[in-house]
């Protein structure tokens, strides 16, 4: 193995790490519209999602829905790289719900 090839293999193994302390990890695919703006579908540890991203080089942001109706949004930079004949990537986000159908309405009257 070259140094570039045991660089990337620990690269991986340390970002699967990482990810195995993280408290929601999921595994989803996007289906660009056009240049810039995806369409995606992924499942997780919080059900089914569905929702749309934009981004330009490592930045993005995307609006979901789950399978209970939750909508929710992020915003996140990430990098990747092609390892054999796959793309690996790793990035870091965060995000929020924007709405909830289950939250009872706390806003008075």
């Amino acid at each position: 193995m070259n140094i570039l090839a045991i660089s990337r293999l620990c690269a991986i193994v340390c970002l699967t790490t990482i990810l195995a302390g993280c408290s929601s990890v999921g595994l989803g695919i996007a289906i660009p519209v056009v240049p810039g703006v995806g369409i995606g579908l992924g499942v997780g540890s919080g059900g089914v999602n569905a929702g749309v991203s934009a981004g330009h080089g490592p930045a993005s942001v995307g609006v979901g829905v789950n399978q209970a109706g939750r909508v929710a949004g992020g915003a996140g930079v990430g990098v990747g790289t092609r390892v054999g004949g796959a793309s690996v990537g790793a990035g870091v986000g965060s995000g929020g719900v924007i709405h909830d159908p289950d939250e009872p309405n706390t806003r008075e009257k």
